[in-house]
């Protein structure tokens, strides 16, 4: 991101109104890959490709805020392998990787990575330091530390059925592997910052908190995400979850949350209810059957009707509900533009 762009991040999440509305979309590999007309293979690997994809994203629409920007990840597999998570990679396909548990009985002896030497975590800093050059001599900088969150990289080391059955037949356990994966987190998250000065936002991304009732996040989820997002002193505190999120939205300002990616189904007036006034709400144009399955005309349509049903234009980058698809293509994200520039 410019300076000029994280400014406007930041006079956003302190709840100046903007005017037009900031347009911000979440993108990660598969929507990179496919604007450049590579593959998600190459995306991944190739340095080149990487630069070139993020550069182009940012140069053709340079009002347009790429979260978190110039981001080094390998998808869902950026964690777990550093636990020892074996990884696959399908032609053609997304990478993924296999449990490392096979049992609540090994959680006991599941050590904490070194961040520094652990899995895919050295990949990520060095093709950040490698790209650094370039990318600050496009003007923009290394805004953003990232994570996925606690019950996701857990999911993947025990197996997603397994984790949710423990959490009701094992719950010490799975606490127990929660708080070792929530110190890992923390410990990646602040070493990302020491590599790079110029990191002042957080992004943990955790899908698996909408599959659990209230009860259970209060217990399993609400103390590991707080305790992430209290332990590194940065101005955003950007959390994505686009599976169900309305008990996640009640529980934001107690997790130290100011910024808010959730899923299309959610009614925005309804999320803006349970959060409150104090977190800025990046959403929620649903990215499937709009950004990516729709016409331009359809894009303006449903940008137009979300705006006109905004109950309040501070704190709001208007986005997708969830990730920017690969379909999601030029002339829809300049209808995306229009539409907003247009409703004042």
């Amino acid at each position: 991101m410019t300076d000029h762009q994280w400014d406007q991040l930041l006079r956003t999440v302190r709840g100046e109104r903007l005017d037009p509305l900031p347009v911000g979309f979440l993108v990660d590999g598969p929507w990179m890959a496919a604007s450049l007309g590579e593959s998600l293979m190459s995306y991944f690997t190739d340095n080149g490709v990487w630069l070139e994809a993020n550069r182009r994203a940012h140069d053709r629409y340079p009002d347009v805020l790429w979260l978190p920007g110039y981001w080094a990840e390998f998808g869902m597999i950026s964690n777990p392998p550093s636990f020892g998570a074996r990884c696959v990679w399908p032609e053609g396909g997304f990478p993924s990787c296999e449990p490392v548990l096979h049992g609540c009985e090994d959680i006991a002896r599941l050590k904490r990575p070194n961040v520094r030497t652990d899995g895919l975590l050295p990949l990520i800093i060095q093709r950040l330091q490698g790209c650094r050059p370039a990318i600050e001599e496009a003007g923009h900088r290394i805004r953003f530390a990232t994570a996925h969150g606690p019950l996701t990289i857990g999911g993947y080391l025990l197996g997603h059925t397994e984790f949710f059955i423990a959490m009701r037949e094992e719950p010490d356990a799975i606490q127990h592997l929660l708080g070792v994966i929530a110190d890992f987190v923390i410990q990646w998250l602040a070493y990302q910052k020491e590599c790079f000065p110029s990191i002042e936002g957080i992004l943990v991304l955790e899908d698996l908190m909408g599959f659990v009732g209230e009860v259970d996040f209060q217990a399993f989820v609400l103390p590991h995400m707080a305790r992430i997002f209290r332990a590194i002193d940065v101005p955003v505190r950007f959390l994505h979850n686009d599976a169900a999120g309305l008990i996640t939205a009640k529980y934001l300002e107690e997790m130290g949350v100011n910024l808010f990616n959730f899923s299309f189904e959610h009614d925005f007036s309804e999320v803006r209810r349970l959060a409150g006034d104090k977190v800025t709400l990046l959403g929620n144009v649903p990215p499937r059957d709009v950004l990516a399955l729709g016409t331009p005309e359809d894009v303006r349509r449903s940008v137009g009707d979300l705006l006109g049903r905004l109950p309040e234009r501070r704190r709001v980058i208007v986005s997708a509900g969830g990730f920017a698809p690969g379909a999601f293509t030029d002339d829809k994200i300049a209808a995306f533009l229009e539409a907003t520039r247009l409703s004042g």
